[in-house]
């Protein structure tokens, strides 16, 4: 169906793009969101499996690592499971998707162009509830 999908290497990141990503999580596919906590709750795919483990966190000196990210995930998805790693545009989970397929991810794919090509195409979002600070 997509040839793209089934010609990888192993140990080689395989992108998708957001139309192949909807289908994809329409059949039974995860959607790893490794935006930070703050950007997913402003919007995110609303698809059927969807998790939020950031890659990056927020600092007092910017982003760094989330230095738990593979137990993380490890803890929450199996390396076998179908999985779509998404960003915002696409460069944090590109480095998240590597990381991830050389612990041993078999299934794992990334998502170019991220959330903000997910918005373009117009494809459904969620934005949560903020909480106000009362």
């Amino acid at each position: 169906m997509f040839p793209s999908v089934c010609s990888s290497k192993p140990g080689e990141v395989v992108n998708v793009d957001v139309s192949q990503a909807k289908t994809l999580l329409q059949s039974d596919h995860q959607y790893l969101d490794v935006r930070t906590e703050e950007e997913f709750r402003r919007g995110h795919c609303f698809v059927p499996k969807i998790l939020n483990v950031p890659y990056m966190l927020n600092s007092p000196q910017g982003r760094v690592k989330n230095q738990d990210f593979l137990d993380q995930v490890s803890s929450l998805l199996n390396p076998t499971d179908d999985i779509l790693v998404g960003c915002q545009s696409g460069a944090r989970s590109l480095s998240a998707t590597a990381e991830l397929v050389t612990a041993g991810f078999e299934k794992v794919r990334n998502v170019g162009g991220g959330y903000q090509a997910w918005v373009d195409h117009n494809f459904p979002i969620i934005k949560e509830q903020q909480q106000s600070a009362n």
